[in-house]
């Protein structure tokens, strides 16, 4: 399990293939996991890094600033402490915002942007997403931690039924729910939903130079896939994809399509 050491924290992290570097950035509740296939994939072409944020994967609880911002500082740590000049990088969900985030404020390291089903205003959230970005639950659940222990086991019986309709391949991704869900504490949980909830890109959109593609699954129940309109508004030079028969997690949905889409844009974007 490679790991890296960083002024704020431990950063797990999986790495395949030779060639030019490109960064995975997971979503909230998700992992590395979540580009299995990928990292295969590209992994022909490319040398792939599949980080986990802080509090999620691998990392645990190291008691770090578990908001999207201190994210775009651990892809800032991460390539400079393994030496890596500049590089794509390929957000799913709040790791597209994570992203967009680390391009505006180090345009210099980041070499073109895949952002996969991501918000770019936080009010695209489903409503349990945005409910879950109440602030208020992060002092409930430290003062009462048997709540959020109730909570989490409820969460992953229901995920069980839950990602049949999120995913085509349901069974994968209700195994990585349950594996990722055991892991994750109060901070991470309720921290990172919490700021991506918050989050607006548009006034930063503009300074967005480098090119930059937009995946979006037409079936998305976690963000309303509109967010789409908005990233062509604010950024017109960006490139979309929709996939009519996808969800929010179009790597699993039509995993073909996505991977040529990937690695053309990549390769000629």
């Amino acid at each position: 399990m490679p790991l890296l050491v960083t002024p704020q924290g431990v950063v797990h992290y999986e790495t395949y293939g030779r060639g030019r570097p490109v960064l995975l950035l997971h979503g909230w509740l998700g992992s590395w996991r979540l580009w299995r296939k990928t990292i295969e994939e590209l992994g022909k072409e490319f040398r792939t890094y599949a980080l986990d944020f802080w509090g999620f994967g691998e990392m645990g609880d190291q008691g770090a600033d578990f908001s999207v911002d201190n994210f775009v500082t651990l892809v800032n740590q991460f390539m400079d402490r393994l030496g890596i000049v500049k590089a794509p990088l390929i957000g799913h969900s709040m790791g597209g915002t994570v992203s967009l985030s680390a391009s505006v404020r180090s345009p210099e390291k980041v070499v073109k942007i895949i952002v996969i089903g991501s918000p770019i205003v936080g009010t695209s959230l489903s409503p349990l997403l945005k409910m879950a970005g109440y602030r208020g639950w992060i002092g409930l659940a430290e003062t009462a931690p048997f709540l959020f222990d109730t909570f989490m086991s409820g969460l992953k019986v229901s995920l069980r039924g839950y990602s049949y309709l999120l995913s085509k391949d349901g069974k994968t991704l209700s195994q990585m729910f349950q594996d990722d869900l055991s892991k994750l504490t109060v901070g991470p949980f309720f921290e990172s939903i919490a700021t991506l909830r918050q989050t607006d890109l548009r006034p930063l959109m503009s300074s967005v130079k480098l090119p930059v593609m937009g995946i979006y699954g037409a079936r998305d129940l976690i963000v309303n896939p509109n967010q789409h309109k908005l990233l062509q508004q604010y950024v017109p030079h960006s490139k979309v994809e929709l996939f009519q028969n996808s969800g929010h997690f179009p790597m699993l949905d039509e995993p073909e399509r996505f991977h040529r889409t990937v690695r053309d844009f990549l390769n000629n974007g």
